[in-house]
């Protein structure tokens, strides 16, 4: 049936043409942004993930820069760390070479300051971006290294780089050393030796109150052979009250010096007589016995200021000093290059981590430019098949206008 009053033709065709022209909006859409959803409208719920896992790419994006920053603060340290010990190692060949008697010492211990004071200005010059790792300056860094989503929220994590003191300070003199032999053996430089015959060689150590308080820092090194023992006061040592530091102090390097194993030698602790180490040598070989105080204020290289190879005593106790600085020194680049490593490490793992993210967007989001394509051109031969079909249906009315003729 036909009729001028409904069009029931021009209707369906019109619903049609707008199905199409939407259809074609939103491909024409994907194809000017290149993205299928690119508003809430297009799917709220893809789209506030995407939101949310953009925003983590950009505070990611934030921690890669900073990972970078970390790693190159850590890098100059460690690079001073190294150059340090090189120098350091300079120095213990002029101490060894300072043993011999037929050597000019004077001159020795001229290269010796004049080392020392390329020490102080590498540390001085250690520094990136304000930031000194290895003057004493700081405690550590923090480096921001990863962004934590949970169910309860986001947290940030960080890695911790200690600092490491390779400082020359201020070397304090303290009366910590006595020997049974020849009586306070430290006054000034806060050194001793003993000499220990093979066989039974004896001889006893006394570490007594000192003139100044002890504190929590101050370092006591022995040097048996070739091999160092050292104990570090810490701050329960020091509150345990004034009569039992030297006590636990003597205790302490008594532990040490066994964990060296040296053949023949034993060490005892005398509680009857404070501080007290007695030491036997029942080895085959005769043994030195060198000893060395350093303030916690004087700097992890703080010793350096009280070597003196002008006597043959000074030189001998230098290479206990040197020793332990040494091992600081390796200790120092070995733990900022380990940090290094690591920050470097997760470095990359944030930039690969980063690219996931962006990836798994993408997926999300992104257009299928190809496919978006075949719709294009199949949209737009639906609108023209649709304009005719219009065509068409409009003109019914002419139609049953020409049977009343």
């Amino acid at each position: 049936m036909s009729s001028i009053l409904t069009n029931t033709s021009a209707m369906v065709a019109l619903q049609t043409m707008r199905g199409i022209n939407s259809n074609l909006e939103k491909v024409q859409s994907e194809i000017s942004t290149g993205k299928s959803i690119s508003t809430a409208r297009d799917n709220s719920a893809v789209w506030a993930i995407s939101k949310v896992m953009e925003s983590d790419v950009e505070g990611f994006e934030g921690i890669s820069t900073s990972l970078s920053l970390g790693s190159s603060t850590v890098g100059v340290a460690r690079q001073a760390s190294e150059t340090i010990t090189d120098l350091l190692t300079n120095i213990k060949g002029k101490i060894v070479a300072a043993q011999e008697d037929n050597v000019d010492r004077a001159k020795i211990q001229t290269d010796i300051e004049a080392l020392t004071e390329q020490i102080k200005s590498v540390v001085g010059a250690a520094q990136f971006n304000g930031l000194n790792l290895i003057d004493g300056s700081v405690g550590s860094m923090e480096v921001l290294s990863s962004l934590d989503r949970s169910g309860t929220g986001v947290t940030v994590s960080e890695i911790t780089v200690n600092s490491q003191d390779l400082s020359v300070g201020t070397y304090a003199a303290n009366d910590v050393f006595s020997a049974s032999t020849g009586g306070t053996i430290s006054a000034a430089a806060d050194t001793f030796v003993l000499s220990l015959d093979a066989a039974g060689g004896t001889d006893d150590i006394t570490i007594a109150d000192g003139t100044t308080a002890w504190a929590a820092g101050d370092k006591i090194s022995m040097r048996i052979g070739d091999k160092v023992a050292s104990y570090t006061v810490t701050e329960s040592d020091v509150t345990s009250g004034a009569n039992t530091v030297p006590d636990l102090i003597a205790v302490g390097m008594k532990n040490a010096i066994d964990g060296l194993g040296v053949e023949g030698l034993t060490v005892d602790f005398d509680s009857a007589n404070p501080g007290q180490l007695a030491f036997t040598n029942d080895g085959a070989t005769d043994l030195t016995v060198s000893g060395q105080f350093t303030n916690a204020g004087s700097g992890g290289l703080g010793a350096l200021t009280s070597i003196d190879v002008s006597t043959a005593l000074g030189a001998e106790s230098a290479l206990t000093a040197i020793e332990g600085m040494i091992q600081t020194a390796v200790d120092a680049s070995s733990a900022f290059g380990s940090a290094q490593g690591r920050l470097d490490t997760q470095e990359e793992f944030v930039s690969n981590l980063t690219d996931s993210l962006k990836a798994g967007i993408g997926t999300m989001v992104d257009a299928d430019m190809e496919e978006a394509s075949a719709r294009l051109q199949a949209l737009q031969t639906q609108q023209q098949l649709g304009i005719q079909a219009l065509s068409i249906a409009n003109q019914g009315p002419q139609n049953i206008l020409s049977l009343f003729r």
